[in-house]
C-alpha cells in the first residue's frame, strides 16, 4: 500500500463494477492490518473500543438488567397473586414498581437498542468500525457503571418510589422529603448522556461510513430504522433532561417550577416527560421493526416487498410520534381541541406501522418461511404486537380512555406493545445473528421450549390484565380486597409471569453454553444477503466491498471470497493505524480516510467519572461529585488530544489508483457534523427551558408577576451586543490560516480566542447583574424560577466555552493545530457561534415576552 501526497484531481469512478484491487496483494499487508487492530487480552480487554467488543459488552449488560427488572416484576406479581396479601408492604412495593419501570425503560429497552446497533451496524454498512469508537465505549461504561450503582439502591431502601414517570407534586420535596426521588432524577443522568452519545455515533456512522456504492436507496432497512431512532433520541431525550433538571432544582433550591401556589404547574412536568416518553415507545419499537425487516427476507429467501414504502413508514412514524405526547394526558384537563387533535394523531400513527406489517406479510407470502427459532419469535411478535396495536387504537379514543385510564387495561396494553414490540423481535435477532459472535447457533430444540414458555407465559400473564382493568382494578396498587371479581385474573397473571420467566431462564442457560464455546469461522449459515455475514475479524472485513445492490451477497455470490482476498477497497492500512473510509451521505462515494483511535482506558475512566458525578451528587457529596466530574472531563480531553494528531501522511491509495486525503476540514469532516448534532441536542434542551418559561408566563395573571421585574434595556441589549462581538471574534479566528511555523498568526488567533471568551463572559455578567439589580429571586415564584434556569443554562455554557477556549489554545501552541489538521478549531468555532445565538435568543425572549 503506497502513501503519497498526490492530490486526487481525477478520481476513478467508485461505482464501477470493476474490482478495485484485482492484482495479487503485497506481502505483509494483511499482517500490518491485523497488527493495527489486535485486541487486548485478559483483563485488558476492558480497554477495547472497537464495536465487536463494546457491542457484546453492551448487549450482555442490557440483558442482565432485563433479568433484574424481571425479578422485580415477579416479586410484584407474587404480592398480587391473592387479595389482601401482606408479603410486601406498600413502601417496598412502590420502590419495586418504580425500579421495575425505570430499569426496563432506561436500563434495558433503550440501551439494548443501541447495543445491538453498535455490534451489527459496522458490518451491515461494510465499515471497519463506527467513526467514534471511544465515544461508544464511553457511552457503554457510563451506562454500565452508573446502572449497577443505581440498581443497588434497592438493597438499601432508598430506591425511588414515585413511579417511573415521577409526577409532581407526589415527587416534590413536600411529599417525598427523602433522597429516593433524587436517585431517580440525578441517578439516571448518565443514561441520558449515554443514549445521546450513542445516537450521535450512530447518525454519523450511518451517514458517513457506508461502503462505497451503498447509496441511500441500498441502505439496509435496519440502518434506516436506527437513523430515524437516533434522530428521535436527539430531539426527545433533551425534554426529559430539562424536566429532571427543573424538578431536581426545585427539590434542592426551592425554585417552584411545579408548585401551583407560587405560579408553577405540575402539568408542565407531564408535557416535558411525555414529549420524551411517547416517542420513546417508537424509539424502542422501530429498531425491532428494522430487525424484523432484515430477518424476514432472509428466512423467506426473497427480497423485502415494498422497500421504499417501509422506509417512508419508518420516517413517518418517527415524525408523527412527536405529536402524541398528550396521548398520556387525556384526563389531565387539557382543552377539547388539543385532546381531539392528539387523539386523531394517536390513531393516524397506526397507518405507517400497518404498512410495515403488510410488507412483512407480503414478503412471507411471496417466499417460504423456514421453520427456525427466529421465525417462531417473529410470528409471536406479529400476533402480540398487532393485538397491542388494536388496544392502542382503543385507548386513543377519548371516551374509552377516560374509562380505562390508570387501570390495569393500560398496564396490559403497555406490555403488549413493549414486550411484544421489543422483546420478541430481540430474541428472534439473538437467535438469528448469534453465529456472528463465535460461529455457533443456538439449539433449535431448546429454542422451541424457550419460545413456547415465553409466548404462553406472556399471554397468560398480560391478557387477563385487560379484564382486570375493565373490572375496575387500578394501577399502582399493592393489594386489593377480596370479592371484587379480581382474584382469578390476578392469579392467572402471576402464574403466567413465572412461566414467562422460566422461558427466559432456559434461554440464559443455552446462551451461556453457546457463547462460551471456542470461536470458529462464520460461514453465513442463514444464507443472508447483507454485508454483516462477510468473513470478518477484529478489523471488520479484509477489504471494504463495493456495493451494487440492496442484497449484495445474493446478487454477487463471489463477494465473500473477493473481500477475503483483499480485492476491494482499502485492503490494508495506509498509516499503520486503524482506518475506515468516509463516504458521501447520499451516494456513498469515497471522500477521505479517517484514522480511528485505538484501545484505551480513558473511555472507562470518563464513564466512571460521569456516573460518579451523578451518583455522588445524589448522595449529598458535592465535593467528591465535582471531583469525579472534573476527572471525567480530563479523561475526555485526554482522549480527544491523542485522537486528532497529524499522521504525517496527507493521502493514500485505497484501490485502482484512487487517492484519498487522510482527514478533512470544515463541513467535509464527519466530526463537524457530529458537533452540529450535539448542538441540536443542546438547542432542544434550551427550547424545553424556554417552553417552561412561556408556559408559566401564560398561566400568570400579570406578567411579570408581583415581586418580579425585568432588567433595564441597557443590560439586556448590551448583553446581546457583547454576544455578537464574541461570535465575530471566534469567526475571525476560525477563518485565519493556522500554519505551525507562523508565530505571528498564532498570536493573532490566540488574541481573538481570548477576546471572544472575555466578551462572552462579559455578556453573561452584564445580563446577570441586570437581573440581580431588579431583585430576581427564583424561589419566590415560578416566573422568576424559569428566568433563573435560563440564566443558569447560559452560565453553564460560559463554563464550557472557557474549557473549550483553553483546550483550543493548548492545541494551537503545542503544534497540534495546522491548516490541514484543524477539526478542533472548526468544531469549537461552530459551538461558539451557537452559544452566541443561544445567548441572544435567551435575552431577547425574556425581555420581549411579557
Amino acid at each position: 500500500m503506497s502513501a503519497t501526497a498526490t492530490t486526487d484531481h481525477t478520481r476513478p469512478d467508485a461505482s464501477s463494477n470493476t474490482l478495485p484491487n484485482s492484482l495479487p496483494r503485497p506481502p505483509g499487508e494483511l499482517a500490518r492490518l491485523e497488527h493495527a487492530w489486535v485486541a487486548p487480552k485478559g483483563w485488558r480487554l476492558l480497554s477495547a473500543v472497537n464495536n465487536s467488543h463494546v457491542g457484546l459488552f453492551y448487549i450482555a449488560v442490557s440483558l442482565i438488567f432485563f433479568v433484574l427488572a424481571g425479578v422485580l416484576a415477579l416479586l410484584m406479581r407474587a404480592q398480587l397473586a391473592v387479595p389482601d396479601n401482606t408479603l410486601i408492604g406498600p413502601q417496598t412495593y412502590n420502590q419495586l414498581f418504580t425500579m421495575h419501570g425505570t430499569v426496563m425503560m432506561f436500563l434495558f429497552a433503550v440501551p439494548v437498542v443501541e447495543a445491538v446497533s453498535v455490534y451489527l451496524l459496522p458490518g451491515m454498512l461494510g465499515a471497519r468500525d463506527l467513526p467514534f469508537p471511544r465515544l461508544s465505549a464511553y457511552a457503554f461504561w457510563a451506562y454500565a457503571i452508573g446502572g449497577f450503582a443505581f440498581f443497588g439502591t434497592i438493597f438499601f431502601g432508598v430506591s425511588p418510589d414515585g413511579g417511573w414517570f415521577m409526577y409532581p407534586p407526589l415527587t416534590s420535596k413536600e411529599h417525598s422529603p427523602g433522597v429516593n426521588a433524587d436517585w431517580w432524577l440525578l441517578g439516571i443522568g448518565f443514561i441520558e448522556i449515554s443514549a445521546i452519545a450513542g445516537a450521535i455515533e450512530l447518525i454519523i456512522g450511518i451517514m458517513f461510513t457506508r461502503a462505497p456504492g451503498m447509496t441511500l436507496s441500498r441502505l439496509p432497512i435496519y440502518a434506516w430504522a436506527m437513523l430515524v431512532v437516533a434522530m428521535m433520541i436527539v430531539f426527545a431525550f433533551p425534554a426529559v433532561i430539562a424536566g429532571t433538571t427543573l424538578l431536581e432544582v426545585e427539590r434542592a433550591f426551592d425554585w417552584p417550577f411545579f408548585i401551583a401556589d407560587r405560579g408553577g404547574d405540575p402539568i408542565l412536568w407531564q408535557h416535558l416527560f411525555w414529549f420524551f416518553g411517547h416517542p420513546e415507545v417508537y424509539i424502542i419499537f422501530l429498531p425491532a421493526a428494522g430487525l424484523v425487516s432484515m430477518m424476514i427476507p432472509t428466512l423467506a429467501r426473497t427480497p423485502l416487498v415494498g422497500y421504499r414504502a417501509v422506509v417512508l413508514a419508518l420516517v413517518a412514524t418517527g415524525i408523527v410520534s412527536f405529536a402524541l405526547w398528550a396521548h398520556h394526558m387525556f384526563t389531565a384537563g387539557l382543552g377539547t381541541l388539543q385532546t381531539m387533535l392528539v387523539s386523531a394523531a394517536s390513531m393516524a400513527v397506526a397507518v405507517p406501522t400497518a404498512i410495515q406489517v403488510f410488507a412483512w406479510l407480503a414478503t412471507l407470502w411471496r417466499g417460504r418461511l423456514r421453520n427456525t427459532a427466529a421465525s417462531l419469535f417473529i410470528v409471536g411478535f406479529l400476533f402480540i404486537f398487532v393485538l397491542g396495536g388494536l388496544t392502542g387504537v382503543m385507548v386513543a379514543m377519548l371516551p374509552f380512555d377516560w374509562q380505562v385510564h390508570d387501570s390495569y387495561f393500560i398496564v396490559a396494553h403497555l406490555h403488549y406493545v413493549l414486550i411484544g414490540g421489543l422483546v420478541f423481535p430481540l430474541f428472534a435477532a439473538l437467535y438469528h445473528w448469534t453465529p456472528l459472535v463465535n460461529g455457533y447457533c443456538f439449539s433449535e430444540r431448546i429454542a422451541r421450549w424457550v419460545f413456547g414458555l415465553m409466548f404462553v407465559g406472556f399471554n397468560l400473564a398480560f391478557f387477563p390484565m385487560h379484564l382486570a382493568g375493565l373490572n375496575g382494578m387500578p394501577r399502582r396498587v399493592y393489594t386489593y380486597a377480596d370479592g371484587l371479581g379480581l382474584n382469578l385474573w390476578n392469579a392467572l397473571s402471576t402464574i403466567g409471569a413465572f412461566v414467562f420467566a422460566a422461558g427466559v431462564l432456559v434461554f440464559i442457560i443455552d446462551a451461556v453454553r453457546t457463547w462460551l464455546r471456542e470461536p470458529r469461522p462464520v460461514d453465513n449459515p442463514r444464507g443472508a444477503g447483507t454485508l454483516e455475514w462477510l468473513p470478518s475479524a477484529n478489523y471488520g472485513v479484509r477489504s471494504i466491498p463495493q456495493v451494487e445492490s440492496r442484497d449484495p451477497l445474493w446478487t454477487r455470490p463471489t463477494l465473500p471470497a473477493e473481500v477475503l482476498a483483499g480485492q476491494h477497497w482499502l485492503p490494508g492500512t495506509a498509516t499503520g493505524l486503524r482506518e475506515t473510509i468516509i463516504t458521501s451521505p447520499r451516494n456513498a462515494r469515497p471522500m477521505h480516510l479517517v484514522v480511528l483511535p485505538g484501545d484505551s482506558w480513558l473511555p472507562l475512566l470518563a464513564g466512571l467519572g460521569t456516573a460518579g458525578f451523578f451518583l455522588l451528587l445524589t448522595g449529598n457529596l458535592p465535593v467528591p461529585a465535582f471531583a469525579s466530574g472534573i476527572g471525567a472531563i480530563v479523561a475526555t480531553l485526554m482522549w480527544l488530544w491523542g485522537s486528532d494528531r497529524p499522521t504525517g501522511i496527507e493521502s493514500a491509495e485505497i484501490g485502482r489508483g484512487l487517492m484519498l486525503q487522510i482527514g478533512a476540514i470544515g463541513m467535509r469532516s464527519h466530526s463537524w457534523w457530529a458537533t452540529l448534532i450535539l448542538l441540536l441536542v443542546d438547542a432542544s434542551i434550551f427550547a424545553s427551558f424556554l417552553f417552561a418559561h412561556i408556559h408559566v408566563s401564560l398561566l400568570a395573571t400579570v406578567c411579570p408577576p408581583p415581586g418580579a421585574a425585568l432588567p433595564s434595556g441597557i443590560s439586556a441589549w448590551g448583553g446581546v451586543a457583547l454576544w455578537l462581538l464574541s461570535g465575530l471574534l471566534m469567526w475571525l479566528a476560525s477563518r485565519r490560516r493556522i500554519d505551525a511555523p507562523m508565530h505571528r498568526r498564532r498570536i493573532i488567533a490566540s488574541l481573538q480566542i481570548v477576546g471572544a471568551a472575555l466578551a462572552a463572559g462579559a455578556a453573561f455578567a452584564l445580563v446577570l447583574s441586570g437581573h440581580q439589580q431588579v431583585g430576581l429571586a427564583p424561589s419566590t415564584n415560578a416566573w422568576s424560577a424559569t428566568v433563573g434556569i435560563v440564566l443558569a443554562w447560559q452560565g453553564f455554557h460560559i463554563g464550557l466555552l472557557a474549557v473549550m477556549g483553553s483546550y483550543l489554545l493548548a492545541r494551537l501552541w503545542s503544534g497540534h493545530l495546522s491548516q490541514r489538521n484543524r477539526a478542533t478549531l472548526d468544531n469549537i468555532s461552530l459551538f461558539w457561534r451557537y452559544a452566541m445565538l443561544q445567548g441572544i435568543v435567551a435575552g431577547a425572549l425574556v425581555q420581549l415576552l411579557p
